[in-house]
């Protein structure tokens, strides 16, 4: 039972990573002004951690999907030995993106990490219909 959660976090963070180092790339990617690479890669991010929590049932998981993304968004944000960068430096005009981006990964993380498990709720089911009053007794 171990090995199979282990495997499923160390699963959760590859694809973290992957989806972090996409994600991290295209941030940047603006139509007309408007920052659509930084939206989808925010609601695809949220995505994926609610996927990971809500399928698995686990925070670890979510968790582990969530230092995947932020590994690869702070790994491929920095310049590399040689000088040269995956991500293009920001403009004056659009250097909120990539602040926004860096801030939003670990704000997602912990949200739905912390989010309360509301499953119980759902296993206790609907309130029982009341029955029926008759109206000439």
């Amino acid at each position: 039972m171990l090995a199979a959660r282990v495997l499923t976090w160390t699963l959760s963070l590859v694809i973290g990573a992957v989806y972090g180092t996409a994600a991290t790339v295209a941030h940047a990617y603006t139509v007309a002004g408007l920052p659509l690479g930084l939206v989808l890669a925010i609601v695809g991010t949220g995505a994926l951690l609610v996927a990971f929590r809500t399928l698995t049932g686990d925070r670890w998981t979510a968790l582990a999907g969530g230092l995947g993304v932020v590994a690869a968004t702070l790994l491929f944000s920095n310049v590399g030995p040689g000088g040269s960068a995956i991500v293009a430096p920001a403009s004056p005009a659009t250097e909120w993106i990539p602040l926004t981006w860096t801030l939003a990964v670990p704000v997602l993380v912990a949200i739905v990490v912390a989010w309360p498990d509301l499953s119980h709720l759902r296993a206790s089911g609907p309130p029982a219909p009341a029955s029926p009053r008759r109206l000439d007794a």
